[in-house]
């Protein structure tokens, strides 16, 4: 299907084969990042705030209050979804047992991430993105699950934006699969997370990116007293932590420790992000997580996936794991009048944007290379096609070795290219792109002769 565009040229120095690059902007990702609503997930995080707690250990038969109630929600949701999209969303709980640990688990408990299945179109596209918040709460004390928990921010604002996502984009259809995820027992000690990621692994999915919104709705920093609804934080890990010694060695020898596949996870959001949503403006922050913290992407990082979390600039720390009161004049608690919706609106649609994107892409080009055989200052990239695939062409990108993002594009239709540009001073990859300008995620080359 064709579409027509607005395109942004960028004028770059070209040589060799390359042209120049065309960034185009697909009317359909536009407007299905138009019909993302902020009144939705404020519609959402209002819900989940009315079961009082949702807390992982808290009661799981009642049908107004506890997580059962709320997970059983959520899927019902999903269930709506999908029957908006003529059956294609597949609801279910990823169900599991989590074992007591002494800490926060004090008896071995029954529990359910929540999953909205959107299989893709095209046989021969196994990727698979994962795009999740966590519906589970906590106050103060976290191991009281009586206690009124709102969650509102934490995260019911994560979980209502990727809810969002999924009635949005299980409308569509795209290339490869994009599974929405609520998840249990953040709080708890990331169990959820844990659980579909050894899941995950164990049916080799190719988890090409998973993406967590933790505390993605206030845009206002009590201690700073700054106010900021334009700036998100993607957190992003450098080096994989399943780098083996051959592929540490490399790294060492090139240079690339800031160009791990979550790096680049986190540039394609930032950049394609931008291009779409309004007033926006994606800070990358280079390390896993918050100092000492960690969220839902660290056990999928773990385990070798690209993961990376999205988190508002600003925390508020009066409003995080804190029992509902007031002291001293100050309200403390996580409650659903404290969220900028209009801000989390945002968040979601730069997720969207990138996601939808992605997944209407090529998939990425094979055997990606530098070419070595001899001293020179140029820079000669050879690479192959994906499997039965044909893209329409390539871009290879370009940075200095200081840059945080890709500063060129070149677009190339063979597989070859060279540049009077030095491998020694720039960073180069390559994605592939269709007629519409769906771009894959960067394969950063490797040493070949």
């Amino acid at each position: 299907m064709k579409y027509l565009f607005s395109s942004i040229f960028l004028l770059l120095t070209i040589y060799c084969s390359a042209q120049p690059a065309i960034i185009k902007h697909d009317p359909l990702i536009k407007n299905m990042v138009d019909e993302v609503s902020s009144k939705n997930i404020e519609a959402n995080v209002r819900k989940l705030v009315t079961f009082q707690t949702r807390h992982s250990l808290s009661d799981t038969l009642s049908t107004t209050t506890g997580i059962g109630a709320a997970r059983n929600w959520i899927r019902s949701e999903m269930e709506r979804y999908s029957k908006e999209s003529g059956g294609r969303l597949k609801a279910e709980f990823d169900v599991f047992t989590q074992p007591a640990d002494g800490r926060r688990i004090t008896s071995p408990a029954i529990m359910k991430n929540v999953l909205g299945i959107l299989p893709g179109t095209d046989p021969l596209d196994d990727r698979v993105f994962i795009v999740s918040g966590h519906y589970d709460s906590r106050a103060t004390d976290v191991n009281d699950p009586k206690v009124f928990a709102p969650g509102a921010n934490d995260d019911a604002s994560g979980t209502s934006a990727v809810m969002e996502l999924a009635r949005v984009m299980s409308k569509h259809r795209f290339n490869c699969t994009i599974i929405f995820v609520a998840m249990v027992a953040e709080e708890q000690g990331l169990y959820g997370a844990a659980n579909l990621a050894k899941r995950a692994k164990e049916l080799k999915w190719n988890i090409a990116g998973m993406i967590t919104n933790d505390i993605i709705g206030n845009s206002y920093g009590v201690e700073t007293g700054l106010k900021d609804n334009k700036s998100v934080r993607i957190f992003s890990e450098g080096v994989s932590v399943v780098e083996t010694p051959a592929e540490a060695a490399v790294r060492t020898s090139t240079g690339s420790e800031n160009d791990g596949r979550a790096r680049q996870f986190a540039r394609y959001l930032k950049e394609v992000g931008e291009r779409y949503v309004e007033q926006l403006d994606v800070k990358l922050i280079y390390r896993r997580d918050r100092y000492l913290r960690g969220g839902d992407h660290t056990p999928f990082s773990q385990a070798g996936f690209a993961g990376v979390r999205v988190t508002e600039m600003n925390e508020n720390f009066d409003r995080q794991h804190q029992t509902v009161r007031k002291e001293n004049g100050v309200d403390y608690g996580d409650l659903p009048d404290f969220v900028d919706y209009d801000y989390t609106q945002k968040v979601a649609r730069m997720n969207l944007a990138s996601l939808a994107n992605l997944a209407l892409s090529p998939r990425e080009p094979e055997n990606v290379g530098v070419v070595t055989t001899q001293l020179t200052n140029k820079t000669v990239l050879k690479w192959e096609k994906p499997k039965g695939e044909i893209p329409a062409g390539y871009y290879v990108v370009m940075r200095e070795t200081s840059s945080a993002t890709w500063e060129k594009k070149f677009f190339i239709t063979g597989t070859t290219a060279s540049f009077n540009y030095s491998k020694d001073n720039y960073y180069f990859g390559v994605q592939s792109v269709d007629t519409e300008g769906h771009e894959s995620l960067v394969v950063i080359p490797k040493a070949v002769r």
